[in-house]
């Protein structure tokens, strides 16, 4: 998983694995644990640049959306 959007990609995926059955509620449990691993990472990240009151670059959370690519 490079960046946010490739998270909600596979968690997007997940929750339609579990619909369909492909995949069961504890590969779901797994990877939505992992993620909220990453997305905390993430967010310590921000917190320490909060703390230090300067500009964060954090690659994982700067990627262009397709979506607001226009």
């Amino acid at each position: 998983m490079k960046n946010v959007v490739e998270l909600r990609e596979v968690l997007a995926e997940t929750i339609e694995g579990l619909k369909s059955g492909e995949i069961t509620h504890k590969q779901a449990s797994e990877i939505a644990n992992l993620s909220g691993k990453m997305i905390n990472s993430a967010k310590a990240q921000l917190d320490y640049h909060a703390l230090r009151k300067d500009e964060p670059s954090i690659k994982f959370l700067h990627v262009k959306d397709e979506l607001n690519a226009d």
